[in-house]
């Protein structure tokens, strides 16, 4: 009912392709109506609910931005290494799925190098940025896969060549103090035509997907607060940002403490969205929410215009799916 296939390679699950089974009114969840009343028009709720466009749905005013984060699932640099080997029709294949998807920024993690992403993101199409961040080069064998050892996993973003951006100092505070925790890339993008917009590609501790039990949740809980100080920041200044990348948290579930501590409207730009809203995720049908995220601030949650996850049509490309939102200029 959401899918369909795209030149063999993917297919989309769109916010602007109503459900079948939608009706004119339904009971929207607390971030459903958060994120509608962002225009304060009944009509916009409605379609919220039935899983319409975002926020600012109507006639776009204008140019857009399409933002995008994808987990590429330990891309090396070389055919057969690391913990997902692959081969030369496997980055052609990655390399049709992102000139699918059509993003002007993508912010992707689990990227040995800049040489390996430059594989899938063409080189003549894009600009390749890469976290700083060295690491201990601590290697080790790849769980369940016998004979694999793993790679150096890093955030970065691919920028549509024509689009100027400065690149900020990487955002290291969210390692904790541990060097094999990602660091963030930390960009400002400056459309011609439109306003700026900040945008921080991320990667948190896995092993912590919703509450605080699990043995990997104190070193996630370790960098809650170094995020919120940046997402403060951040709300405090001129400029509407994005955090996107591998949460590997269930943002989108009630009453989640980590989204409670981020989303808290202080200062008021930190009144934030996530750009997917209460839809669930169709990459892998066993796992229903989402940990990929566009995380909106107050200004660029309004400038909203629609949602989408590429999903795979046939074998997937990563254990992970791009999701992408598209923005207005202003």
């Amino acid at each position: 009912m959401w899918s369909r296939p795209i030149s063999g390679v993917l297919a989309r699950l769109r916010t602007d392709t109503p459900s079948h089974d939608a009706i004119p009114v339904c009971s929207c969840s607390p971030e459903q109506m958060k994120t509608s009343a962002l225009l304060a028009a009944l009509t916009l709720l409605t379609a919220s609910c039935t899983g319409t466009p975002g926020p600012g749905t109507g006639p776009i005013p204008g140019p857009t931005i399409t933002l995008a984060a994808w987990n590429m699932e330990h891309l090396a640099e070389r055919n057969g290494s690391g913990c997902r080997p692959r081969t030369d029709a496997d980055y052609a294949a990655m390399r049709s799925y992102v000139n699918d998807l059509g993003a002007d920024v993508i912010a992707f993690q689990e990227v040995e190098s800049k040489a390996a992403a430059e594989r899938v993101f063409d080189p003549a199409i894009y600009t390749v940025v890469m976290e700083e961040r060295v690491g201990t080069d601590r290697g080790g064998f790849c769980r369940g896969r016998e004979g694999l050892t793993i790679n150096a996993q890093r955030t970065g973003f691919a920028i549509r060549k024509g689009l100027p951006f400065d690149r900020q100092p990487d955002f290291t505070a969210i390692q904790a103090g541990n060097p094999d925790l990602r660091s963030g890339v930390d960009l400002i993008v400056r459309p011609q035509g439109g306003e700026p917009i900040r945008v921080l590609s991320v990667h948190f501790k896995s092993g912590c997907s919703s509450g605080a039990s699990n043995e990997a949740c104190p070193v996630l809980f370790q960098q809650v607060p170094m995020m919120e100080r940046w997402i403060d920041a951040r709300a405090a200044e001129g400029v509407r940002f994005a955090v996107l990348g591998d949460f590997n948290r269930r943002l989108g579930i009630s009453n989640d403490s980590i989204w409670a501590e981020w989303d808290d409207a202080s200062p008021p730009n930190a009144d934030l969205a996530l750009a997917s809203g209460d839809q669930s995720a169709g990459c892998n049908p066993r796992y229903r929410d989402f940990i990929d995220f566009i995380v909106l601030d107050r200004r660029a949650a309004s400038d909203l215009r629609g949602f989408e996850e590429a999903t795979f049509e046939d074998e997937g490309l990563s254990d992970h799916c791009a999701v992408s939102a598209r923005l207005s200029l202003r």
